[in-house]
């Protein structure tokens, strides 16, 4: 390596800190720029935060056009009613699974949705929220339909 190089490898590497602080702001600021109230939730004792989807035009955006989800971040769909909500990936970048839960907060049933696709990924009986995580994330915690989310009373009203 020439002279040159290794000044520029140690350049970078100095850097490093700065430049992983930066990346922290700037995923902190992607969730603050949604305007959405955040709340946090435990679901069989794993803690996470929820931007709140509460009004019809927070509901149809959504995560789309979102590049990136931090892990144990989410967000969490307030429906007025309980009804067979259904939801898509139209202009989602991020793969997702997407737990329906009932009045009470307990998991109906769980899907996976892929990016970019129209396909409709419906709950299994009425529900009132739906809580939208990185593809896997309620997989690789064991949380399966059943469990319950606590912390919902936290969330604003559905508008």
């Amino acid at each position: 390596m020439s002279g040159e190089q290794k000044t520029l490898s140690l350049g970078v590497a100095s850097r490093a800190p700065q430049v992983l602080a930066g990346l922290a702001l700037a995923l902190g600021a992607c969730a603050a720029s949604s305007g959405m109230p955040e709340i946090p939730l435990v679901v069989n004792g794993h803690r996470l935060t929820a931007e709140v989807a509460a009004t019809d035009g927070t509901r149809a955006q959504g995560l789309m056009h979102r590049r990136i989800l931090p892990e144990n971040r989410g967000m969490l769909f307030v429906f007025r009613d309980a009804a067979q909500h259904a939801m898509w990936m139209m202009n989602t970048y991020i793969p997702l699974s997407v737990a329906f839960l009932d009045e009470r907060g307990v998991i109906i049933n769980i899907e996976d949705m892929k990016p970019h696709t129209q396909d409709t990924h419906p709950a299994a009986k009425p529900a009132r929220y739906a809580l939208e995580m990185n593809q896997g994330w309620f997989a690789k915690r064991g949380i399966k339909p059943g469990a319950r989310i606590e912390g919902l009373e936290r969330a604003p009203p559905a508008r």
